[in-house]
């Protein structure tokens, strides 16, 4: 009879999230007919719904319209979260309306979809909403802004969430704590 070592058996019990759906890893493909978990779609580009923890961070990270240039086009090659340390499969290099994701953290897997692009002369970004079997539901803004007076170039993250599993509600305190911390690496990524 074949047994699974002890450690094998309590890591399968008590991980916080299986990256697999139906006995297989989760794949980009498999993304593509799921809904968004909420229903405020685009909600980060005016006044933030009521229900949920609300964030808002922001940097300079720099002077000038080439360093604009330049962080722009990092953020839109999931620059921010590379740079946060997390794991970016993505379906398109540059991020664009519809692009499927899946970012990772340790073993934690959470898939998302593009829901806006931001492409004005002055602010470039976009921000992607919550897919079923993320840890959360919401909706995250990465962008970029450029102030042609002060010639002062700021990185800026926007997000709204609310717990999505039992164990993000049970570990409450520290999914929000590290959602802080992730928002800060967030801005120095770039």
């Amino acid at each position: 009879m074949f047994q699974m070592p002890l450690r094998q058996i309590v890591w399968s019990l008590f991980r916080p999230y299986p990256p697999r759906w139906h006995g297989e890893y989760v794949k980009l493909r498999d993304l593509a007919d799921l809904p968004f978990t909420y229903t405020e779609i685009g909600a980060t580009a005016g006044p933030q719904p009521d229900g949920y923890r609300h964030l808002h961070a922001s940097a300079v990270i720099g002077h000038g319209r080439a360093r604009f240039e330049e962080a722009a086009a990092e953020v839109m090659r999931w620059g921010m979260l590379r740079g946060a340390g997390l794991r970016v499969d993505a379906a398109t290099e540059v991020a664009a309306v519809g692009s499927e994701v899946i970012v990772g953290l340790g073993p934690v897997r959470a898939p998302c979809r593009v829901v806006y692009v931001v492409d004005e002369p002055n602010r470039r970004g976009f921000a992607y909403g919550t897919l079923p079997g993320h840890a959360e539901t919401g909706e995250e803004l990465f962008a970029v802004r450029y102030d042609p007076i002060s010639e002062a170039v700021r990185a800026e993250v926007t997000a709204f969430s609310r717990h999505g599993t039992w164990w993000s509600r049970l570990a409450g305190p520290f999914t929000s704590l590290a959602q802080r911390v992730v928002s800060k690496r967030y801005l120095r990524a770039l």
